[in-house]
């Protein structure tokens, strides 16, 4: 038992008398003792992650062998945690699937993917929008992310400016969400123009997409910085994962 929501049904079990109260004092601890972090010697996994900030940690698949994720993976898993993995490649997900037959590998998304019942359900709808086609393995990133969290996610793809008809088309779609994710390149103008259109938080995200002069994502990553639009945040060049966790947590609240 490691999340809010197992600790919140372990209090809603005492509360409707399902549980003895020293029971639950006895499994309370026997959860601390499990300790707030297991020690791998090449990786530190800090269980009580989702404790702290809603979400269980979250692997990072670059840098790791394919090895040392599945490694990881089968220790959150086994605590009863939600595992992602970010920036997947397939044979990590071969080797994560070998001890964790139920995770599901989104190659749109280079996401590994195995959801457990500690994940608490959002309370609106996140729009995941994109720019251009070639956008979408970072808005992917995005929308598989912030469905693992436990948001209703819609999908808006290929509605940049060059043909801003596509996005008004939309309006009600976009109206109705309670945080907004703009994924574009080039020189990154959606968010702004999205912006103008709602009441709600839009996090903006460059990606790397464009010619010699994007600046493999700086000219859209400082054109979103520069924004006009109020109501607008920005986070890194490619980084659709935490646009998604910025938006889950918007909607949570």
């Amino acid at each position: 038992m490691t999340s809010n929501k197992q600790l919140q049904d372990l209090l809603d079990q005492v509360a409707r008398g399902d549980l003895d109260p020293s029971r639950a004092r006895e499994r309370l601890i026997e959860t601390l003792r499990e300790g707030p972090f297991e020690d791998l010697g090449f990786a530190r996994i800090d269980h009580h992650r989702s404790i702290r900030q809603g979400f269980p940690e979250v692997i990072l698949g670059l840098g790791k062998t394919p090895a040392q994720i599945a490694e990881i993976a089968a220790a959150i898993v086994q605590r009863g945690s939600t595992l992602l993995v970010t920036r997947a490649s397939e044979a990590a997900s071969e080797a994560v699937r070998a001890c964790v037959p139920g995770a599901t590998y989104y190659a749109d998304a280079a996401i590994i993917a195995f959801r457990q019942q500690d994940i608490m359900p959002g309370k609106g709808n996140i729009v995941v929008a994109a720019a251009g086609t070639s956008d979408l393995p970072v808005a992917e990133e995005a929308a598989r992310t912030a469905e693992l969290m436990g948001n209703d996610v819609s999908r808006l793809y290929d509605v940049g400016v060059a043909g801003l008809h596509r996005l008004l088309s939309e309006r009600a779609r976009l109206a109705a969400a309670r945080v907004i994710i703009v994924v574009a390149g080039m020189e990154g103008a959606l968010p702004s123009v999205v912006s103008g259109l709602v009441s709600v938080p839009v996090i903006a995200v460059p990606t790397s997409v464009g010619y010699g002069a994007s600046f493999g994502g700086i000219a859209a990553l400082l054109g979103m910085l520069n924004s006009c639009a109020t109501g607008v945040s920005v986070v890194n060049i490619d980084n659709g994962f935490g646009a998604a966790a910025i938006a889950s947590l918007i909607n949570h609240l």
